[in-house]
């Protein structure tokens, strides 16, 4: 029986479909009902890493699990690995971050994913972490401005990072999870290479056909946007990693996912063209021609 927290998730729900069909799979949750899965043999259990007899009942009968946690300022990793421990289970995946291998990044977010690793290498049971960085799926916090005023926004429009498929990652996942040779190993996930804000802006008008503006923001306005969404510590955390970031330190290409898939990781072109579809301006019924909706969605710049 294979685990996977974060079962709604951008990771663990595409982790969930990809686990091959003749494996069991249990999808743990706060809120079964969200869990969707075209895996045949998955069931979904409600469970929460604060309630050690819902962890109980997860992981009974479990031998792998896929570990995602988010919450920066709790234990969720020792409570599942307390229980983990206990249940007999022998191998965790552990859904981690690039900049834990490096020294300068000492922010909140990285921080706390430091301690999760070291918990996890220490708890006695086989591990294996992703590393990735970046989701090219943070860039979806985009698509209302884009589809509203044909604009997007970000700090450090010309910094570039090495941003990832998650579908990349939960193929990397259910390598890890089912494949041999992965214990005790710690592996970065990068797409194919680095790109910035200002590059991808110009990749999603190609993909929408629409013309799209870049704004840069201040780290002042970013910060309040991000303080808007997550607890100040965490935004606070996510500027430190902006300017990291804008001093080339999530520039570097890794082989490591291709090495493991056997094929190239996905590009951010790819990736805005399997996604379109949250981008683009809604047609309205009035703008229909005779034969049928109208082409293109356009979206306008101010």
């Amino acid at each position: 029986m294979i685990l996977i927290t974060g079962a709604t998730g951008t990771v663990g729900r595409l982790v969930l479909d990809r686990l091959p069909a003749d494996r069991d799979v249990r999808a743990l949750t706060r809120n079964p009902s969200r869990v969707t899965t075209i895996h045949p043999r998955a069931e979904a259990v409600q469970g929460d890493y604060a309630d050690r007899t819902s962890l109980e009942r997860a992981l009974r009968g479990v031998r792998g699990a896929l570990l995602v946690t988010t919450s920066v300022t709790g234990d969720d990793d020792a409570r599942f690995l307390a229980a983990a421990r206990a249940a007999g289970v022998q191998h965790i995946v552990k859904l981690s971050a690039a900049a834990v291998q490096e020294p300068d990044a000492d922010d909140l977010i990285t921080s706390w994913q430091r301690t999760n690793e070291e918990l996890l290498r220490s708890s006695g049971i086989a591990w294996t972490m992703l590393r990735p960085r970046s989701f090219m799926s943070n860039t979806l916090s985009w698509a209302s401005a884009v589809r509203s005023e044909g604009v997007v926004r970000a700090l450090y429009g010309a910094s570039a990072n090495a941003c990832v498929d998650p579908r990349d990652i939960a193929d990397v996942a259910v390598e890890a999870l089912t494949g041999s040779g992965h214990h005790g190993r710690a592996y970065t996930l990068t797409g194919p290479d680095a790109i910035t804000a200002v590059e991808q802006t110009s990749l999603l008008a190609h993909v929408l056909d629409a013309p799209l503006r870049f704004e840069e923001l201040s780290p002042d306005e970013a910060l309040k946007a991000w303080s808007r969404r997550y607890p100040e510590a965490v935004a606070q955390a996510l500027l430190r990693g902006a300017e990291r970031q804008r001093a080339g330190a999530k520039r570097e290409v890794d082989a490591t996912l291709s090495a493991i898939t056997g094929r190239p990781a996905r590009s951010y072109a790819t990736w805005a063209a399997d996604h379109a579809g949250a981008f683009a301006a809604p047609v309205r019924a009035e703008a229909a021609g005779p034969g049928g909706p109208a082409g293109a969605a356009t979206t306008g710049t101010d």
